[in-house]
């Protein structure tokens, strides 16, 4: 019976063994972030971000490939369709994982099935803007032009965050506006800029440069506090719209079936990354994201919360999935 045991305990570590060697010597090659936005948006700085600290630990190279549109859909699939051995890693938002469950009637992709969780990444606030043609001058001022003349005025979006930020203010103002989808935030700041659209609600990442070079005006911000990069505009409730608040993250996720330890080795890898003064002065303190990290496990609950949350913001604002 001993003999059984070993030669049994022996089977067992020899079919362990590749993982084990997998976990130590990872990652012994270039690493891809999939981000699911275009460059240039807050989503895809965080992930250059990031990947500067893996490659500065690891000596590895990290590349970035932007799969932008359809919502996220096309470097979610890539992602839940790429090999789970660590090396396709999706650097992503609360849009592909929180929202879009409950924006489409179908997904190609599973949030939660097709993906091994590995970290947090960030959180923050967005910021409401209007070209500084547009008349109105304070959110005040935009409610009572959308009171006034219901569906006249549009808002534009590039994300889920940034739709659902525009149909929470339409829902809490009592207000009607058209809504325009755009591929990213960054070319619907565009069309703002060139006035065909008259405003969005986008990431500060976005946003707060065409502020501070006076192309846009800000109303307000989205968060329950004033953002420390513009302390002057006021929070939406401030201006407002009271009870107001809407925020979004950032996180990492590999391929369902990824093994534990090297999804371990990720998290490591990643959130100190995050955690790094690098980091810091390269996003986080720039944009006024905060700093929010997570185990693999933390991750997971904290996304199913965030679920449930989204779910019920999409239900109230009366938002039929397509």
């Amino acid at each position: 019976m001993t003999r059984l045991h070993s030669i049994a305990f022996a089977a067992a570590a020899l079919a362990l063994a590749p993982a084990f060697t997998s976990a130590q010597t990872f990652p012994a090659k270039t690493i891809t972030f999939v981000v699911p936005f275009a460059a240039g948006t807050a989503t895809d700085q965080i992930a250059r971000a990031v990947a500067n600290g893996v490659t500065f630990e690891t000596k590895q190279a990290v590349v970035i490939d932007n799969k932008a549109g359809a919502s996220g859909f096309i470097a979610s699939q890539q992602v839940a369709k790429a090999a789970p051995d660590g090396y396709t890693v999706l650097i992503t938002t609360n849009t592909t994982h929180a929202a879009n469950e409950h924006l489409f009637k179908k997904l190609p992709y599973d949030p939660v099935k097709d993906f091994a969780p590995i970290a947090a990444l960030g959180k923050g606030g967005q910021i409401m803007v209007v070209n500084p043609a547009f008349p109105a001058k304070t959110v005040a001022e935009f409610v009572a032009l959308a009171k006034k003349d219901p569906g006249k005025y549009t808002f534009g979006s590039g994300s889920s965050s940034s739709r659902m930020a525009g149909e929470l203010l339409q829902q809490m103002a009592a207000i009607k506006l058209l809504h325009v989808p755009y591929k990213s935030n960054t070319l619907a700041v565009t069309d703002l800029l060139g006035t065909q659209i008259d405003m969005m609600i986008t990431d500060a990442a976005t946003g707060l440069p065409q502020v501070k070079a006076g192309k846009l005006r800000a109303l307000g911000v989205s968060g329950a506090q004033r953002s420390p990069l513009a302390p002057e505009v006021p929070t939406l409730a401030e201006a407002g719209v009271k009870g107001y608040e809407i925020g979004y993250w950032f996180a990492a996720y590999a391929p369902a079936g990824t093994p534990p330890a090297v999804v371990s080795r990720l998290n490591e890898l990643l959130v100190k990354a995050a955690r790094s003064e690098a980091a810091k002065k390269a996003f986080y303190e720039p944009t006024g994201t905060e700093v929010f990290t997570t185990t693999s496990q933390e991750l997971a609950k904290f996304q199913t919360g965030e679920s449930q949350k989204w779910g019920r913001i999409v239900k109230a604002a009366g938002i039929e999935a397509e």
